[in-house]
């Protein structure tokens, strides 16, 4: 491998975890059983490319991080309802009697993690490769992600802000520097709000389990120690790139963009408050890829910068927000983790493997010490081959 050691990015998913190297990708699910399946892939590595360029990047990693959280969270959720069908017919030694119910459970449990999966990402990741069918549907879902986060997370806001607007006279202009202000304190406060809710559901709780076993094992990979549980075990839950303090910046950030364009735009006086709110959204929605281009840099400038001393204050806000979404891990989910991080590092360390060659593999461990002992052999050119 080389000596430059690359940025890993990851995020957790329903029983398991998904990394994410400059050129590989892996998701590693924890079965029912007690076994690790594994679905890892090379990968296109654009670090040289435009697509690493400042600002670009930030929207490049933006648009990946929900395409491959998306592909994640689709391959662990249908273990799941596999799983949960199988202890169904177990306790019941037949049929699954509640297919329906389960169902229901699954879907409303997709829905909660979409919205957590942009909190929970990690955004360093570079330009995916893949096939064009799963491009294709990761695409989809990551499009629908995309407009549900607008939605709960840009929409709802300026429709909180304007309702309170509205109920106590304050008479503030929808482009004025106060009502971006109270807009921002809707979106930090709907964040937080959401995220203590749903932190409460038990499946949810486990992902969170899950968050922060990803950041302890990328944090042990950053520290340069080798990935064994009672290193990751010792680390912390809070990471400085997590996709958590990405969203509480970009609220911070929103603020002064959207004061500043409201003060440059022309000023809308449509006569009626609905309509002004209206026209001011459509106003926003061009301005959002600047905005998580600029939160991206000034996010990894503190990364970098900002971890020890003094500066560190810098890191509280999202750090507060990350206690909500990370929940300390056992033993067994601190194994899944590192599980996907040593598959994506065994393609990294893997020579001569393209993007162009390689498909998605799934491969199948009986515990994460086979897995272990398999990556430490590196003779082929994916896990599988070992």
């Amino acid at each position: 491998m080389s000596d430059v050691r690359p940025y890993i990015g990851g995020q957790a998913v329903l029983e398991g975890v998904m990394m994410r190297a400059p050129s590989s990708f892996a998701v590693v699910v924890r079965r029912r059983d007690g076994s690790l399946l594994v679905r890892e892939r090379a990968m296109k590595d654009e670090r040289a490319s435009w697509m690493k360029w400042p600002l670009v990047r930030g929207i490049a990693s933006l648009v990946e991080s929900l395409r491959l959280g998306s592909e994640a969270l689709r391959f662990s959720s249908d273990l799941y309802m596999e799983d949960m069908e199988e202890e169904e017919r177990d306790a019941h030694r037949g049929p699954p009697s509640g297919g329906l119910a389960s169902t229901l459970m699954l879907s409303a449990t997709r829905v909660l993690s979409a919205l957590a999966l942009f909190l929970l990402s990690a955004n360093d990741a570079s330009d995916a490769g893949g096939t064009g069918g799963e491009k294709k549907k990761a695409g989809g879902t990551g499009l629908f992600m995309l407009l549900i986060v607008v939605a709960f997370f840009i929409a709802l806001p300026q429709m909180a802000s304007a309702g309170v607007n509205r109920v106590l006279h304050l008479g503030l202009e929808v482009q004025s520097p106060r009502f971006q202000v109270l807009t921002g304190v809707f979106k930090l406060s709907i964040v937080v709000g959401y995220m203590l809710a749903i932190r409460r559901v038990p499946d949810i709780r486990r992902v969170f389990q899950f968050h922060g076993a990803e950041h302890k094992t990328i944090s042990t990979y950053e520290a340069n120690e080798e990935l064994v549980v009672s290193n990751a075990r010792k680390k912390t839950t809070l990471h400085p790139r997590c996709g958590t303090t990405f969203l509480v910046m970009i609220a911070l950030v929103s603020i002064l963009v959207f004061t500043a364009i409201g003060g440059v735009l022309p000023r809308i006086h449509t006569g009626n408050s609905v309509s002004d709110n209206l026209v001011f959204f459509l106003e926003k929605l061009p301005f959002l890829p600047f905005i998580a281009a600029i939160t991206f840099e000034i996010q990894r400038v503190f990364a970098k910068y900002c971890t020890t001393g003094p500066l560190r204050v810098l890191l509280w806000p999202g750090f507060l927000v990350q206690k909500i979404t990370t929940i300390e891990p056992d033993d067994s989910q601190l194994e899944v983790a590192l599980a996907a991080l040593r598959a994506t590092l065994f393609r990294e360390a893997a020579p001569g493997v393209t993007a162009a060659a390689e498909s998605l593999v799934d491969v199948a461990f009986p515990s994460y010490e086979a897995l272990a002992a398999a990556s430490e052999l590196r003779s082929g050119t994916s896990l599988a081959a070992s």
